[in-house]
């Protein structure tokens, strides 16, 4: 298991973001218990706080459960949850924005279409 770190948030954040990752891509299986916060902790070196404030964050999202005495487990059904998460955030991001661009230029709805089909033959999306 592989982290990397940088300076471009706070480390527990850090830990969320990509411990999220790792379910999504299939790296923590559902169901499945993740190393607990000490493991990760000496592992890291930082501080069990740290990691412990990290793994909330997914417990907050529905993404991790604790099971008393046992630890942390990854949810059924959280690697779906993480998919819509993202398709949410990938219109709010993206798409939003290019309809109001697309509207500011006087890109039809058509044109548009078309602007993406053409992608799609360049290569430059998978359709």
């Amino acid at each position: 298991m592989q982290f990397d770190f940088d300076d471009s948030a706070p480390l527990y954040q850090q830990i969320a973001d990509q411990l999220e990752e790792m379910i999504f891509s299939g790296g923590f299986d559902e169901e499945s218990q993740v190393p607990s916060t000490t493991q990760l902790s000496q592992q890291l070196h930082i501080n069990p706080a740290t990691v412990l404030k990290g793994m909330n964050i997914l417990v907050d999202k529905g993404l991790l459960e604790k099971r008393r005495g046992l630890g942390m487990f990854v949810k059924k059904g959280a690697q779906q949850k993480i998919m819509e998460q993202r398709k949410e955030s990938f219109y709010n991001d993206y798409v939003k924005s290019l309809l109001v661009e697309a509207g500011k230029l006087g890109i039809t709805k058509q044109h548009l279409l078309d602007l993406i089909e053409r992608g799609e033959h360049d290569g430059t999306i998978n359709g």
